[in-house]
């Protein structure tokens, strides 16, 4: 299962540096609702919903790709922080869950 959440936390992270980049290359992140300086997107996450950092990735550009997540609520988001600090929120839901699996044994690729 672990590398079920490694691929999907890669996936989340391919996903939310293409969403960053096209927003930034539209112009629109400045003015975009979904964007703020990144202690205050985390603040609010942390205040709002509970959320706190569960991992972090490096994607294209540089840009940071944060998965936030909350155990009591369930809640969690993925923000992507451009070099210059804005950070912008690209996916939220709930039912979030912690797993941690071990990779099958090689020739098992059950």
């Amino acid at each position: 299962m672990k590398r079920k959440i490694d691929t999907l936390h890669l996936t989340a992270l391919g996903a939310a540096t293409a969403v960053l980049m096209t927003i930034a290359a539209q112009g629109h992140a400045q003015g975009s609702r979904n964007c703020a300086p990144r202690a205050a997107v985390v603040e609010r996450l942390a205040e709002g919903y509970g959320e706190t950092r569960q991992s972090i990735g490096l994607g294209a550009n540089n840009a940071v790709v944060e998965v936030f997540a909350s155990d009591e609520t369930g809640t969690w988001s993925i923000t992507v922080t451009a070099p210059g600090g804005l950070t912008c929120l690209v996916a939220s839901g709930q039912s979030f869950e912690k797993v941690a699996e071990v990779l099958p044994a090689d020739g098992n690729d059950a």
